[in-house]
């Protein structure tokens, strides 16, 4: 259905495109140093599955539908935007509760995993820019003439979440290592997290005024 040739040049595009630093590595970063490893780690696999959620939508015409509607892409714009600017002032107004949060092992205190995933999910999800480079070059490595389009996308499109996982929870474990040596200090610990969460406010007002490409 798929062939070899096809998987390894798209996976080899979507490489390309996740090794530099963007907004996703910004936000794995920002919360590996506001919550720490494993919820970074965690946040990361929300945002994975957020992706490829982008990559069904694609496979069944809502990434068409992104690309061409002008208002259905600032929808989705503005509720990723707002959930990032949400995350983040969360992150300041928290930030001086983080050192009387830590185990000694220097990681946050576990909060429920699913409502950390879900976050990384949200953001994943309602990033417009990932669904309309979806949407405008993955169906050029289908081959039409093999039949099953959809399952074609769905099997390629498994490429872009699985490399950005990767890639994004690599980020994640060098932030979170150098969060660690933060902890020492409960000053050093504040700035750290105040400067998490201005991050994501810068990444989702950036997010906001963004336009299609």
């Amino acid at each position: 259905m798929v062939s070899f040739s096809q998987l390894a040049a798209f996976a080899a595009l979507t490489f390309v495109m996740i090794v530099i630093p963007g907004p996703s590595v910004l936000f794995a970063i920002s919360r590996a140093l506001t919550v720490g490893r494993r919820d970074a780690l965690i946040t990361v696999a929300g945002n994975a599955a957020g992706v490829y959620v982008q990559v069904v939508a694609v496979a069944f015409g809502l990434g068409a539908l992104v690309e061409r509607s002008a208002t259905v892409f600032t929808v989705i714009k503005l509720l990723g935007a707002g959930y990032l600017v949400y995350l983040g002032v969360q992150a300041i107004r928290h930030r001086r509760s983080l050192h009387g949060a830590l185990h000694a092992g220097g990681e946050v205190r576990r909060t429920r995993a699913l409502r950390v995933l879900w976050d990384g999910f949200v953001v994943g999800f309602a990033n417009p820019k990932s669904i309309v480079f979806l949407a405008a070059v993955l169906p050029q490595f289908v081959d039409p003439a093999a039949g099953a389009v959809p399952p074609q996308i769905l099997i390629l499109g498994i490429a872009l979440p699985v490399i950005a996982l990767l890639s994004d929870s690599a980020w994640a474990l060098v932030a979170g290592t150098a969060r660690t040596w933060f902890a020492h200090s409960p000053r050093r610990l504040e700035l750290v997290g105040g400067s998490g969460g201005l991050m994501m406010i810068g990444l989702g007002a950036g997010l906001a005024v963004s336009r299609p490409q």
